[in-house]
């Protein structure tokens, strides 16, 4: 009889086995799974109470979630985080404690989950994305799966006075710290912010070639120039770049907020850095010197600045020549002051105009009375042509031969024309 239990098929299929007399009993222990304290498992939620949850894993009892272990966060309300019916994953605990129940953790199976997922983040420097759950001294807590903090330095790419208008947001950091030991995680969203502005300064970059001319807003000015957002992107116009005159300050010529049209002077793809000139999109008032000026002409300027080697006279807005001491008067002079002061509107002959070095060399004493003043560019310019009946003109004197030798230029210094007659008809 016992070889035959021994052989008895039924007891190699797990339903039934021997009892203490030999007998078959059903083997109900061979029908739950085995499980291993520290092994994570799936189960149903059957009930939730408020200092824990039930949880049917397909053992011989169900498993308890105590409260404390259901979520990282601070006092939580099981209501809150599970549901009856909610399919969760648990972590075994202890399989019986004093009182043979088994015990789950659903916070400590989803930390081992995070954590791998975090650490294969970390390997691959891609992003984890949590929501804050705490703002602490120094900076947010976020929920990962794990507790990660996100220290304030690191919030933002500017610093941030108030975090607490981050409580409750999801964020995309970057793990920048990890230990296993401590169930340390150190995040830093920073770094996410400045990658995402990094490939779109290389997308404004990849449009971009020297010599383009393009729209752009005053972002910051700053004392050795001005900065202009490009649709995301800040390219920096230095001071020697705003205008073709001198500039003390950016501030004197541009305001934050202006919208303004720059040339790309050059870019640094490596750096990521776009220089930017704004005086280049204007005329270059040199060009209308070579145009329109030639040495030995007599051109009107005003003395912009006195020093002691002679006087800055400016010809054309933003084109400037210098009058040295010896070109003041025909007389030996001391002091440049005691001919020109600042403000003053004379009249100086072009000596030379060195187009390389954007130099002029004027002279004061070299004009003579009568010589002509050669008009600025543009105001020599013929008048539009106006479509009138010569009736309208009838009584007017008909227009002025050009000037012959003889009757020159008392047109140009009617005063001195008339006190020295003589020396302008002689010339």
């Amino acid at each position: 009889m016992a070889n035959e239990t021994i052989n008895d098929p039924r007891l190699e299929e797990g339903v039934w086995t021997t009892g203490p007399d030999g007998e078959l009993v059903p083997d109900y222990e061979s029908t739950f799974p085995t499980i291993n304290e520290g092994e994570v498992v799936n189960g149903t939620v059957v009930r939730v109470d408020k200092d824990e949850v039930l949880v049917d894993i397909g053992y011989k009892s169900e498993g308890v979630i105590p409260v404390s272990e259901l979520s990282i966060r601070r006092s939580v309300n099981p209501a809150d985080e599970v549901s009856v019916g909610d399919e969760i994953a648990a972590l075994v605990m202890t399989k019986e404690d004093a009182e043979g129940r088994l015990i789950l953790s659903k916070k400590r199976a989803r930390f081992e989950i995070a954590w791998k997922a975090i650490e294969t983040a970390y390997e691959q420097s891609e992003p984890v994305t949590g929501r804050v759950i705490e703002v602490v001294k120094g900076g947010l807590i976020l929920d990962l799966g794990v507790r990660g903090f996100l220290p304030a330095s690191l919030v933002d790419i500017r610093r941030v006075q108030d975090l607490d208008e981050y409580l409750g947001q999801e964020l995309r950091c970057k793990v920048i710290e990890l230990n296993r030991s401590r169930n340390n995680v150190v995040l830093s969203r920073r770094a996410v912010l400045e990658d995402e502005r990094k490939e779109m300064r290389q997308a404004i970059l990849d449009k971009l070639n020297p010599g383009d001319v393009v729209e752009g807003t005053i972002s910051n000015i700053v004392d050795f120039g001005a900065f202009v957002d490009l649709d995301g992107m800040d390219g920096l116009i230095h001071i020697s770049e705003l205008s073709w005159s001198h500039v003390n300050h950016p501030s004197e010529v541009l305001e934050i907020g202006q919208k303004v049209k720059v040339k790309v002077l050059d870019i640094d793809r490596e750096r990521q850095r776009i220089s930017l000139g704004l005086k280049q999109t204007q005329t270059d008032p040199w060009q209308q010197v070579l145009e329109s000026y030639q040495e030995g002409d007599v051109v009107e300027g005003k003395v912009t600045k006195v020093v002691t080697f002679g006087a800055f006279v400016e010809i054309l807005p933003g084109v400037e020549g210098l009058v040295h001491i010896s070109e003041l008067a025909q007389h030996h002079v001391e002091n440049p002051r005691e001919v020109v002061s600042q403000g003053d509107t004379v009249n100086v002959r072009i000596l030379e105009v060195d187009a390389e070095r954007r130099r002029l060399s004027l002279s004061l004493k070299r004009v003579e009375d009568g010589m002509p003043i050669q008009p600025r560019p543009g105001d020599d310019a013929e008048p539009p042509a106006i479509d009138l009946s010569e009736d309208v003109f009838a009584e007017e004197a008909p227009p002025l031969p050009e000037a012959s030798a003889d009757e020159p230029e008392t047109t140009a210094e009617p005063a001195e024309a008339d006190s020295e007659p003589e020396t302008s008809t002689a010339e």
